[in-house]
């Protein structure tokens, strides 16, 4: 309802333009808010405010001057100056009977706006270290990313979502050390686990398809492997140890087998992870490998271009980015003495490739402990040139998972943590994709597998399905009276729904654009899920205060015609979030 309401009030503006206003006025400043009090309408307006200076009126007389010149609109009942200047519109009946009628007519499609104008978004999202399974905290990166990017897409934003797989780098050294490790077990030997290796189980069921593969040809004994290295922790330093295994493998084994290993690893763990995400309904568009930066010369151009803008110097035989002169809080190491490229050339590198690949925007999903990566990147986007604001990164708080009143332990190296697989198999997806998103990204998840498991009004999966399943349901009763319902005759008839819990309902209804564009503007999904439930909370009141099934055929089909609305946005809204909509529960 919005948009028809700033399009009188442009009308209005473009009105008094030379004469109680000195200059036509911008189109952008013609804006209406949902008023916050029912008592002052249904939407308000502060343009007189900030336009009285211009116009040297007073607020309140500029409003009034506004106010009169308002083209009529069988929308808007009336509409007043308030307090300082505001003015304030309430809906007439009509305009609810005839965004019902739009709610029938698009469908699938109600809610979707132009408010992106095509602009291209890149989000990047999950983005895990393809060092294990997913867990319960990527879960919620995978639930927000792919949602907003529903969101946007919803909101006229060409969209593409991408994985962007650390591939490259001592973490991935480390995955296949560990896995040659469990394999040497497989193989009989007692070698002593590292204590920085990966300990999951999943490391050796990879141990064992490498050993179904290779057989015994990279079995080597285990005091050739172990002999010679620094003390492992208690008794040294655990970093300093695998750093030494690693090399030990590659020496005993060959480079070329343990990129073997390595890469029977990453193909192993990328399978699970894609497997999964999928399995939740989270796709991709690509998969970008961070070799592949190195392997296109990307990393070469982002370091020429640095270069070539003189933000690069050399100190100590290492070559440096001058980061502080773009906002960051230290200058940063692009290149160490040893010739190796560091992770931060990686990501400028990526982030630059992004931009020549025509993304407009780039939206970075990352966990909480990346507070310090936005500055960094942003400094080198804007060294090269780049528009430093074209990168938004969103921080995802932490989820705690509760069993029993008790949180789970988590911690991936230590292979303390909870699957997002084995999170889904207990909940199912529904709820893990809602329970995701029920609170706002930047304030950490409390996850409530007894509240999750639910089949309760407090819990707001099955509050907001079970809604949509009781429309299914009146429609049931309907066919099992033999009646008929007659869509056109129930429209034609919504100015009869004129009960407080219909406008109730109806007013709920209407905001539904409304709240998809405010998800858009400010990332935030779980505004989504707040509505639904503010909607199937004004549905569930109307069913047990009022029949649907009546005699009169009139009154009876524009009731029906309102619940079919309902379940038509909740359905809308539940395909954003990737939820289901079941006809029966």
């Amino acid at each position: 309802m919005k948009q028809p309401l700033e399009q009188l009030l442009l009308e209005a503006l473009q009105a008094l333009s030379g004469s109680v206003l000195p200059a036509p006025p911008d189109p952008a400043v013609a804006t209406v808010e949902r008023a916050r009090d029912a008592r002052h309408g249904d939407f308000a307006t502060s343009i007189a405010l900030r336009l009285a200076k211009s116009a040297r009126l007073s607020p309140r007389e500029l409003a009034q001057a506004i106010l009169e010149a308002l083209p009529a609109s069988p929308l808007v009942a009336r509409a007043e100056v308030a307090g300082a200047g505001f003015i304030n519109f309430f809906l007439s009946e009509e305009a609810y009977a005839r965004e019902l009628e739009r709610i029938h007519e698009l469908g699938e499609r109600y809610g979707r706006g132009t408010l992106g104008r095509g602009q291209r978004v890149l989000i990047e999202f999950v983005s895990a270290n393809p060092t294990g399974p997913l867990h319960v905290g990527h879960g919620r990166q995978a639930a927000y990313g792919a949602t907003l990017a529903n969101v946007l897409a919803a909101s006229g934003y060409d969209v593409a979502r991408e994985y962007y797989i650390n591939d490259a780098g001592r973490q991935v050294d480390i995955l296949a050390v560990s896995v040659w490790m469990r394999y040497l077990e497989g193989c009989g030997e007692a070698v002593p686990f590292p204590e920085n290796g990966y300990r999951g189980e999943y490391v050796r069921a990879v141990a064992r398809s490498l050993r179904a593969i290779v057989g015994e040809q990279l079995k080597r004994p285990a005091a050739k492997v172990v002999t010679g290295l620094p003390p492992d922790a208690p008794a040294g330093d655990k970093e300093t140890h695998i750093d030494a295994l690693i090399e030990r493998a590659r020496e005993l084994i060959g480079a070329s087998e343990f990129r073997r290993v390595l890469e029977h690893a990453l193909a192993e763990m990328l399978v699970d992870i894609r497997d999964d995400l999928e399995q939740f309904g989270v796709v991709f568009d690509r998969w970008y490998s961070e070799r592949t930066l190195e392997q296109s010369g990307a990393i070469d151009r982002a370091l020429a271009r640095l270069e070539a803008q003189g933000q690069l110097y050399r100190k100590d035989g290492a070559t440096w980015f001058r980061a502080t002169a773009f906002g960051d809080e230290k200058d940063r190491v692009v290149v160490r003495e040893n010739g190796q490229k560091t992770y931060f050339t990686s990501d400028i590198a990526y982030h630059l490739e992004k931009r020549e690949r025509g993304f407009e925007r780039l939206l970075d999903v990352l966990g909480a402990d990346h507070h310090g990566y936005v500055a960094r990147v942003r400094a080198g986007l804007a060294a090269m040139g780049e528009p430093d604001d074209c990168l938004e990164v969103t921080l995802i708080q932490f989820v705690s998972l509760y069993r029993g009143g008790e949180k789970v332990p988590m911690g991936k190296r230590e292979a303390q943590f909870v699957t997002l697989r084995q999170l889904r198999e207990e909940v199912g997806n529904d709820v893990c994709r809602l329970f995701y998103l029920m609170r706002s990204h930047d304030q950490p998840l409390d996850f409530d597998l007894a509240l999750a498991k639910s089949r309760t009004n407090e819990n707001p999966v099955y509050y907001i399905q079970y809604a949509h399943a009781r429309v299914a349901s009146v429609f049931r009763q309907l066919a099992a009276r033999g009646l008929p319902f007659d869509r056109a005759a129930g429209l034609a008839s919504a100015g009869r729904l004129a009960g407080p819990h219909e406008q109730a309902v109806l007013a709920s209804l209407v905001r539904y654009p409304e709240v998809i564009e405010q998800a858009a503007l400010n990332r935030a999904p779980h505004a989504i899920v707040h509505y639904l439930r503010d909607l199937a909370n004004a549905f569930h009141t109307y069913y047990n205060a009022e029949t649907f099934i009546v005699d009169d055929a009139g009154l009876r089909n524009a009731r029906l015609a309102l619940v079919l609305g309902v379940q038509q946005v909740i359905r809308n809204g539940l395909a954003l979030l990737r939820v289901s909509a079941p006809e029966s529960m």
